[in-house]
């Protein structure tokens, strides 16, 4: 048998292998740019960690439960006290850079890596960030969409995901 024939039988059996078993499934980011441990993402890419948990859920050792919790920019400072206080660390909201950085815009239905961050809902998200266009308005980061939107006013309530440095 050729060298090239016994190559191609490999390569068929290879396929049909991973045709069986699942394991050509397109990997999530979760495999390539955060790191999970229990409730916190470590984004390997921006250097920061993550609350897997979108504010008003829990974390309860599988997935995130409860209802998202909407706020506004005032309500969102008392949350961050009570999340520094309840969780340690120095949890803040994402700058623009660091929330659209966890796009997914291959993920199908709502453009978050649902591995990483589950139960995430498809609408906007504030960050830290006022336009600098239309200084009244902050930007979202809609993960319904994927895009960008800087045309919220800080007393909108949007749902929040906390984020600290490394």
């Amino acid at each position: 048998m050729s060298i090239i024939n016994h190559f191609s039988k490999r390569m068929t059996m290879i396929c049909l292998l991973i045709i069986v078993t699942g394991i050509a499934m397109r990997p999530s980011l979760a495999s390539t740019q955060f790191i999970i441990r229990d409730h916190i993402v470590i984004d390997i890419r921006s250097g920061v960690e993550w609350l897997r948990c979108s504010v008003g859920q829990t974390w309860n050792g599988e997935t995130c439960t409860g209802e998202i919790v909407k706020l506004n920019h005032d309500d969102i400072e008392k949350a961050i006290v009570i999340a520094n206080e309840q969780l340690g660390g120095n949890w803040r909201l994402p700058s623009l850079a660091e929330l659209e950085g966890i796009v997914c815009y291959e993920c199908d239905g709502v453009k978050i890596d649902m591995v990483a961050f589950p139960n995430t809902s498809g609408e906007p998200y504030w960050t830290n960030e006022q336009n600098p266009y239309a200084s009244r308005h902050y930007y979202t980061v809609n993960f319904f969409t994927g895009h960008r939107y800087g045309r919220f006013f800080p007393y909108q309530e949007m749902a929040v995901r906390f984020v600290q440095d490394r």
